[in-house]
């Protein structure tokens, strides 16, 4: 699956129940997405996104809350001068699911777009 495929897929919730993706797993699922990404303590993804001043950044940074409040799924965001980070996970699993990489392919299409 690439990365658009992934960006084409809406985030389903999910409950404590639900296993968190681990190991070659994430990795294989981390292959798919921007290269930005990484993939941290097999527990969330961190990605920094660089613009050419605040105004660019403050922009990306509402477009990712429009996309995220979509999905229903919501990541962490600091937003500084010229830059962007953002690091997702399940909270509800306290660790990485589909969503996440779902969630995170949307993100990169829209820094490229």
């Amino acid at each position: 699956m690439s990365g658009e495929e992934l960006a084409s897929r809406r985030c389903k919730p999910c409950d404590a129940g639900t296993p968190p993706l681990r190991g070659e797993q994430a990795r294989q699922l981390l292959e798919r997405i921007g290269v930005q990404w990484d993939l941290v303590d097999d527990h969330h993804l961190s990605a920094r996104f660089k613009f050419d001043d605040f105004a660019g950044a403050l922009a990306f940074t509402n477009h990712v809350g429009a996309v995220a409040d979509q999905e229903g799924h919501h990541p962490e965001v600091c937003l500084t001068w010229g830059s962007a980070t953002v690091r997702i996970w399940t909270h509800a699993i306290d660790g990485l699911s589909d969503n996440d990489f779902i969630l995170a392919a949307k993100i990169d299409q829209l820094y490229r777009g």
